[in-house]
């Protein structure tokens, strides 16, 4: 609790900084181009407004919780402060550098990626918005050149995948920017077409390829895949954190494996994060290294050993439930794969060559699940437990291997 609350404050005093260095910021630039009173005035407040909606958009996505933001941002908000407070400073160096050079379709694009598509739409349109209005002559026509070119990047990134392929998006932005463009030139400044008026464009178009691939790539192996090469790693029976556990208690190693396997199975069979249940299933008793099981005491090992976020939720949730609170479905199917494989590894300690009713069995646990109205404190249709139960039937040969 403690840590959530140390937590908040330093957020807290982060937006603090973003909206008083905007203000500052814009105010400075403003006095040492030598603007008006009027104008310094109005580009100041028009920054502070502009960095209190933003604000209050963090905080409202950071409401919903993680599913206010993209990807892991809700864990992981200082990204999105390092990138506001350079594009800062950059939209206001923009205002010293022809318009046809600014590079904000890949920006805002970047912006998006590291808080959600709203945020980063609202980002790009204010950043431009400081830009054109610090600029010697600027107008409406940058804006929304800009703004357009990044809404159609943002339709075309704001589902990235470890399976995404980016080169017909990428083309699709360059075209669309390349376009714009050329239409500011020729048609918002009457300008005659020639191969000169090509070089700015062409400049800028290489300007943002170079950003948007070099982006998309670092995004690619530092946020979509690093949660998925993490699970490989954690999710291997030899995994040193499991290794010790095998060489404290070979019992609770075995269990821990076997849970594992059959919840991982039932994630499958309904559709939800089967890597993330398998981790659940592997590590929710890996205290007993330190002989206590309570959730304060064995954070450590799954914060130490790079857990990714959404496993670390499903220990926190299983271990050490919220009161009051709805367990998920993830829960139930750890929670009932542990129950069988626990009930079947008794029996067959108790006596080697015992003849188990395996469907008996089972049956008999899911309805006791049942009677103790113990399904209540799950977000479970009985469609799902009723799936459960098939998917734990039809692993009677693996309950013959665990002899």
């Amino acid at each position: 609790m403690e840590s959530e609350k140390g937590s908040l404050n330093r957020i807290k005093i982060l937006y603090a900084i973003m909206f008083l260095f905007t203000g500052a910021f814009v105010f400075g630039i403003s006095f040492i181009l030598g603007k008006s009173h009027e104008a310094i005035l109005r580009n100041t407040i028009v920054s502070l407004i502009g960095a209190g909606t933003i604000i209050f958009m963090l905080m409202d996505a950071a409401g919903r919780g993680k599913e206010g933001f993209s990807y892991d941002n809700f864990y992981k908000r200082n990204r999105y402060f390092v990138v506001y407070m350079i594009m800062v400073v950059l939209s206001c160096f923009f205002s010293l550098v022809p318009s046809a050079f600014w590079p904000y379709m890949s920006l805002i694009v970047v912006m998006a990626l590291f808080s959600n598509t709203e945020i980063g739409m609202l980002s790009g349109v204010f950043f431009v918005t400081l830009s054109v209005m610090l600029e010697e002559s600027g107008g409406i026509d940058e804006l929304f050149m800009y703004v357009l070119a990044g809404t159609v990047a943002l339709a075309l990134f704001k589902d990235l995948g470890e399976n995404t392929q980016i080169a017909l998006p990428v083309f699709i932005s360059m075209l669309m920017q390349a376009v714009l463009l050329i239409a500011f030139y020729v048609l918002f400044q009457n300008r005659t077409f020639s191969i000169n008026l090509l070089i700015l464009p062409i400049l800028n178009l290489m300007l943002n390829l170079i950003i948007l691939l070099i982006f998309l790539n670092m995004f690619g192996v530092y946020v979509i895949r690093k949660s998925n090469d993490m699970y490989m790693e954690i999710n291997d029976v030899e995994y040193p954190l499991l290794v010790t556990l095998k060489e404290k208690d070979k019992d609770e190693y075995f269990r821990a494996i076997h849970t594992g396997y059959l919840a991982e199975r039932i994630a499958l069979g309904l559709g939800f994060n089967a890597r993330a249940v398998k981790a659940c299933a592997y590590y929710h008793r890996i205290g007993l290294l330190d002989g206590s099981l309570k959730w304060p005491d064995v954070e450590h090992f799954y914060i130490e050993n790079d857990f990714p976020v959404e496993a670390i939720e499903f220990l926190h949730e299983y271990i050490e439930p919220e009161k009051g609170a709805i367990k998920s479905r993830e829960a139930l199917a750890v929670q009932l794969s542990e129950t069988v494989i626990a009930s079947i590894m008794y029996l067959i300690k108790q006596n080697k060559d015992a003849k188990i009713d395996y469907d008996k069995l089972i049956d008999s646990i899911l309805d006791k699940k049942v009677s103790d109205g113990d399904l209540k404190d799950y977000a479970v249709t009985f469609r799902d437990f009723d799936k459960m139960r098939a998917l734990l039937k039809k692993e009677k040969l693996y309950y013959d291997f665990l002899r």
